[in-house]
């Protein structure tokens, strides 16, 4: 435990090293992938987007353009078009067959790339978090930070069948989180969806939901889950872990308690540290909803 603790104690410092290098010495194949642009949206995404930023949006009117699943809060939307997915994953392929330094994007999954390294976050994930998803993370989860969502975690993770294989039962270090098939083509692989962390049951209920490219599935970061094998080809997901500081200076989503703070570089773990007088302002940014 000690040494796993140490560990961890390293991995922004060592984030941060190796997003120098690649910034210095990593060439880009595809450097319109960097910078979000609305034609790399799927234009039911953006009417999505509209509506939700339209001053008489509600959750039942957001329902009509989206599907959900079962009681458990889980909506499938379309996120992104096919020709910027396939534009995305070639550059990630081109990424992983370089000599740059590589960060693994968490414990579980051993093949993928941290977006922050590779320099997407202040040009396309957080614009992504903050114009698009925001507006409808606000009417689907008021009460998890929905509409306070002020800082994230991306990576791209990779299954395939020499290599990850599936995703053991866990839930997310987040409020929020949306993940996106890339593809490439795949059999097999679909996510299952259990219990919700805090509220365990005896005998909990699955269901299994099958990945669509370029369709994303938004849920609850505390929404035990998991990823089946895939029975061939090769699968790229896009994970955003969305964190609002507001719910989670209250209690850590990971152990249940009130957080003990210490400094961090970049977004840290989403937790943030206000003065005494600010804190009622981040509370109530979220209480307004």
């Amino acid at each position: 435990i000690e040494a796993e603790v140490q560990r961890r104690k390293q991995l922004a410092h060592q984030s941060v090293e190796r997003k120098a290098i690649i910034s210095k010495c990593y060439k880009r194949k595809h450097p319109e992938v960097y910078i979000l642009q609305d034609s790399f949206l799927a234009p039911d995404f953006l009417e999505i987007v509209r509506y939700c930023s339209s001053p008489d949006a509600h959750l039942h009117g957001l329902l009509r353009y989206i599907e959900s699943f079962s009681d458990k809060r889980i909506y499938r939307l379309p996120v992104f078009t096919e020709e910027f997915c396939q534009a995305f994953v070639d550059e990630l392929e081109n990424f992983e067959q370089s000599d740059m330094p590589k960060g693994r994007p968490n414990s579980m999954n051993n093949y993928g790339v941290l977006l922050n390294e590779l320099g997407m976050d202040e040009t396309f994930i957080t614009p992504l978090r903050e114009k698009y998803l925001q507006p409808i993370t606000a009417l689907l989860y008021p009460d998890w930070g929905g509409a306070c969502l002020d800082s994230h975690k991306a990576f791209v993770v990779k299954y395939s069948l020499h290599e990850d294989l599936d995703l053991s039962s866990h839930y997310d270090n987040a409020e929020v989180t949306l993940n996106v098939s890339l593809g490439k083509d795949f059999t097999e692989g679909n996510l299952y969806f259990g219990d919700f962390s805090q509220d365990p049951t005896p005998v909990p209920k699955y269901i299994e939901i099958e990945h669509v490219g370029a369709q994303g599935l938004l849920h609850r970061g505390g929404q035990i889950h998991g990823a089946l094998p895939i029975a061939s080809g090769e699968r790229w997901n896009l994970i955003i872990w969305m964190r609002s500081s507001a719910i989670r200076n209250q209690l850590c989503p990971m152990c249940n308690k009130k957080p003990e703070l210490v400094e961090a570089e970049g977004f840290g773990d989403g937790f943030t540290e206000t003065l005494e007088d600010d804190a009622p302002e981040t509370v109530n940014l979220c209480s307004l909803w």
